[in-house]
């Protein structure tokens, strides 16, 4: 039976010098104390900010330190193996080893998302391409993905909007995904995706290569990250569309807000109330305009290193081959997989691993 306990604790000393637990926990521990500081709750937005920083660095450090005990816990019953002369690993210390190895490189790629927005819930939005019916059930597929992916990671999901096609699927839908690294793990997906398949909606079954557009944004988590002058909002209410059920298609609770200053226009009427579009609507503003500053600031660093590459259509980012054969391929990384199926119902978490454990060193 194979034996990964001598790499496994190599790995983990080597873990534990790099991510600074006590550190976290010194971090925790001021923001409990800010928490308990009279008029807290003052700013009920900086204050719920606060607060949900304050469970994401205990969660953080919580698992480290779970993985701590785990990890001395299994030292200690090799030990008393060795001195028995048992030179081999029961079943189940071997299964926890494994386990551990397995979390511990899941954590030490998580080290690598230590951008100012990784650890943020997320926006993605999902762009039907050119192609009438087959782009748009394309990018029903897509969102379908995504969502199936977000429930194996533990996220929580909300469709803010979502704009029906004429026959079949989406012209575009935005969704909200909360959850640690929410951000960080979906910026693999940003850009054009491709689909190749038999068309279920041409009478001759003829091949048909469709696209669409993914985008990815990170969530404002603070009045003072995206200032926004009322003044410089165009608000309008119409009535929804699609297939939104009776009261949503009688009553005017759609809402589409025009960001002047930047021409970016937000649509969103997914929910029965028009102050729950509006603030849906309000919540993608912002998480656009703080991905302008993004790339704003990206495109000052890419100036330094060369031409900045943009999500824009012209650059595909993954095909996903349904015939001839089944292959779903990442062009960035030449990472690829068969089992087209598999990936389509959401098993997207060894592309994002490429992606990210490529980018390693190019900071």
């Amino acid at each position: 039976m194979r034996s990964r306990s001598p790499q496994s604790a190599s790995a983990s000393a080597t873990s534990w010098c790099v991510f600074d637990i006590p550190k976290l926990e010194q971090q925790a521990k001021q923001l409990e104390e800010t928490s308990a500081q009279p008029g807290f709750w003052d700013d009920g937005i900086a204050a719920q900010a606060t607060m949900k920083r304050l469970s994401r660095l205990n969660a953080r450090v919580e698992t480290w330190r779970s993985l701590e005990r785990r990890s001395g816990d299994a030292s200690e019953l090799i030990e008393l193996a060795s001195a028995d002369g048992d030179e081999g690993l029961t079943e189940d210390l071997q299964q926890e080893i494994d386990g551990m190895v397995e979390e511990l490189d899941k954590l030490e790629l998580e080290l690598t998302l230590s951008g100012p927005y990784d650890r943020r819930d997320a926006i993605l939005a999902i762009h039907a391409g050119a192609g009438g019916t087959e782009s748009q059930d394309w990018a029903e597929m897509l969102l379908r993905m995504y969502l199936r992916w977000a429930d194996k990671q533990g996220f929580e999901t909300s469709v803010l909007d979502s704009a029906m096609g004429e026959e079949a699927g989406l012209k575009s839908a935005t969704i909200e995904i909360r959850g640690e690294l929410a951000y960080g793990y979906l910026t693999s997906e940003r850009g054009v995706h491709r689909l190749v398949r038999l068309s279920p909606f041409d009478s001759d079954h003829a091949r048909h290569t469709s696209f669409a557009l993914v985008e990815v944004l990170p969530e404002a988590e603070s009045a003072a990250e995206v200032k926004i002058d009322p003044d410089d909002l165009r608000i309008d209410i119409f009535r929804a569309s699609g297939h939104g059920g009776q009261h949503v298609q009688k009553n005017s609770t759609a809402v589409r807000i025009t960001h002047l200053p930047t021409g970016l226009v937000v649509t969103c009427q997914n929910e029965r109330s028009q102050g729950r579009n509006k603030e849906s609507a309000l919540k993608v503003l912002e998480a656009r305009l703080l991905e302008k500053e993004v790339e704003r600031q990206a495109e000052k660093r890419e100036k330094l290193k060369g031409e900045h590459v943009a999500a824009g259509w012209g650059n595909q980012i993954r095909s996903y081959v349904l015939h001839p054969y089944k292959m779903v391929k990442d062009h960035r990384t030449d990472f690829e997989v068969s089992n087209a199926e598999g990936v389509l119902e959401g098993d997207v978490d060894p592309f994002i691993t490429a992606y990210l454990k490529s980018t390693i060193g190019s900071d």
